[in-house]
């Protein structure tokens, strides 16, 4: 037990003096139980383990749980934060509290022991010094019945006595102890009586835990000074019980306690009613903005009362209808910019039909006009043939915007289709003095895939014609891979390359990279638009890569059955690595691809992964870019493949 150190009364009591301390003991014993079994032990093992694992499954799920709520709630994370602000502060103000109504009462009881301290041993040593005895028997009544008195002189009756001999005096006349019952010389600190022992005109005060019934302890004082009879010198300690005072503290500190739980409640209840009704028109306006934004242009807040929140309310709805009109004009405005394009595509038609069948009239007779009439029927013919294209893709355009384009899907071989765009492709090849090649590791070059084989036609078509122009004189590959589930087309030339803002328009309709360039395959500049939207009619991707002076990359990845989709891309982009990894690319589908079952060769090196000879690996997409021009044609001869 760890006690206060005595302290000697000067005067008055000490207004720093500790408050009582105390210590109790418990009772230590051994049992021995039955041994159990390993099996027993094991199973119990298991069963704690499985408790354990259970226990933290729930601790990371209301961690999951509380740090989603923290992100994204403003109120909880208000009513949170204000309540352990305010429970910091409200047990700080309390432990203050309850730490100055301690010393408060401790101090009082301290003084009111001193003073009945005093006065009882003044009253105890007055009566000693008239005492006149002179056998032992009448010394040991007349001093417990002098110190009797002591008992019940106490506030409260609650005080006790207890007088020892001090060491070292053999007077026959000497009484060796005397107490008021239960109290003994144990219960009195060394410490406390050596000091009393020292000083035979000082009092001295130490706090103790006083023993109570069997196994109980009270908060105490033990005020002690001496006295003399007979020529004898005793220690007189006086023992003031502090339980009541100790009672009435705690009743106190739970009062204190229960007002602070109750006033954190309130806090609680408050900001939570404050934040919700400052939170609520915040989280009404992110519902409907998400609305507004998912098209629901007839969505408003609630307006209520005139308060800074009204007025937000009615702002945000009045955005809300001017962002609505808005919508609905360009709506119309396009609606109507479709229409008058369809319209005009169609009735063009037959006019360009006559002018058609003129053209062609004076084009085959041309060799018996003079030169300037022959050349000028020759500017006619072709000039016809360009605009017959545009209309064409004019009415191609107005189709997909009026959502009237459709599929005439069937099971074919994508090689088919590469021949055959490499076919039409050849004359402008050698006109460019670029040559076309397939780099691929199928097996007996052959893909069978559900597609249209129209639109996918000209989708490599246009991506074929668009490398050989923007070439440069270099060579065009074309990177063709599959796995189980997809089915891909890369397009490289290693010319001009694209600019990374050039990547941000390159499926725009009419947009050109240069317009001042020489258009030596004619185009109308919807190649590349039309081509998105057939690879989108296939649940397909037309992505891009390019970079200046490094060339140009098409990527068309299609599903290999309708309805599959998409998730990674048989073929990297680019190829064969290309110099891009600052750039970005302009993509329609995820970011990460994979080589899947099949690899490929040539410029690209050896890939890991074919379904029919290697396992799949995967390799991460290289951003870019386009090429610049839009086109699509034809025309007759052939390339090896």
């Amino acid at each position: 037990m760890s006690e206060n150190p005595p302290q000697k009364f000067d005067g008055a009591t000490n207004p720093d003096s500790p408050s009582p301390g105390g210590a109790g003991g418990a009772a230590v014993g051994t049992a021995t139980a039955p041994a159990a079994g390993e099996s027993a032990l094991a199973k119990i093992g298991h069963a704690l383990t499985l408790a354990g694992r259970g226990l933290v499954r729930l601790a990371a799920r209301f961690q999951k749980a509380w740090s989603l709520r923290w992100r994204t709630s403003l109120q909880f994370r208000t009513v949170i934060t204000t309540l352990l602000i305010a429970a910091v502060a409200v047990v700080g103000v309390g432990g203050y509290l309850a730490g100055q109504i301690s010393n408060g009462l401790f101090k009082e009881r301290l003084i009111q022991a001193q003073q009945e301290s005093t006065r009882g041993a003044t009253q105890v040593q007055e009566s000693f010094s008239n005492a006149s005895l002179s056998d032992q028997p009448r010394v040991s009544t007349y001093v417990r019945d002098t110190l009797k008195l002591l008992e019940v002189g106490g506030a409260e009756d609650n005080r006790k006595y207890l007088m020892v001999k001090i060491p070292g005096q053999s007077s026959k006349l000497a009484v060796s102890s005397s107490d008021s019952g239960g109290v003994t010389a144990a219960i009195v600190p060394d410490e406390l009586r050596k000091a009393v022992q020292s000083d035979p005109n000082g009092q001295f005060w130490q706090s103790i835990a006083l023993p109570t019934g069997s196994s109980g302890i009270h908060p105490a004082v033990v005020v002690g000074s001496q006295v003399e009879l007979l020529n004898t010198h005793y220690e007189l300690y006086m023992i003031y019980d502090l339980n009541s005072a100790q009672l009435t503290l705690n009743y106190i500190q739970s009062v204190l306690w229960l007002a602070g739980g109750i006033l954190l409640i309130l806090i609680g209840v408050i900001v939570w009613y404050v934040t919700r009704t400052v939170v609520n028109p915040v989280s009404q306006a992110a519902a409907v903005s998400e609305k507004l934004a998912a098209g629901e242009l007839e969505e408003r807040m609630e307006v209520k009362g005139e308060d800074e929140m009204a007025r937000l309310a009615t702002s945000f709805n009045k955005m809300a209808t001017s962002l609505q009109d808005q919508i609905t004009a360009l709506g119309t405005l396009s609606e109507m910019q479709q229409r008058f394009v369809s319209d005009v595509s169609h009735e063009l038609r037959t006019p360009l039909t006559t002018v058609r069948m003129a053209a062609e009239v004076l084009f085959d007779a041309r060799e018996d006009f003079d030169p300037i009439n022959k050349r000028s029927s020759e500017l006619l013919f072709h000039q016809v043939e360009r605009f017959e294209l545009l209309l064409a893709d004019l009415l191609e355009i107005s189709r997909f915007d009026a959502g009237a384009a459709d599929l005439d899907v069937e099971s074919l071989d994508i090689f088919s289709v590469i021949h055959s765009v490499i076919d039409g492709a050849t004359p402008v090849a050698e006109a460019n003095s670029t040559t076309l090649s397939v780099v691929t590791r199928l097996r007996n070059h052959k893909c069978v895939l559900e597609m249209d084989s129209r639109r996918i036609g000209r989708i490599l078509r246009n991506l074929v014609l668009n490398a050989v122009e923007h070439s440069e004189g270099k060579p065009v590959k074309i990177f063709v891979s599959a796995d189980d589930k997809a089915v891909a087309v890369a397009v490289r030339d290693y010319g001009i390359g694209m600019s990374p803002s050039s990547l941000e328009h390159v499926f725009f309709r009419f947009w050109r990279a240069d317009a001042a360039r020489a258009r030596t395959t004619g185009g109308s500049g919807l190649g590349l638009s039309i081509a998105m939207e057939d690879a989108k009619l296939h649940d397909g991707w037309l992505e891009a890569w390019g970079v200046p002076g490094e060339g140009s990359c098409f990527r068309l990845t299609l599903p290999r059955r309708r309805g599959d989709v998409l998730d990674h891309s048989p073929v990297p982009l680019p190829p064969d690595g290309g110099q891009a990894g600052s750039y970005t690319s302009l993509s329609t589908g995820p970011v990460l691809t994979h080589t899947g079952a099949m690899g490929v060769v040539g410029a690209l090196g050896k890939l890991k992964g074919t379904a029919v000879l290697e396992s799949g690996s995967s390799t991460e997409k290289k951003p870019g870019g386009n090429n610049a021009n839009n086109h699509e044609g034809s025309g007759p001869g052939k390339a090896e493949l």
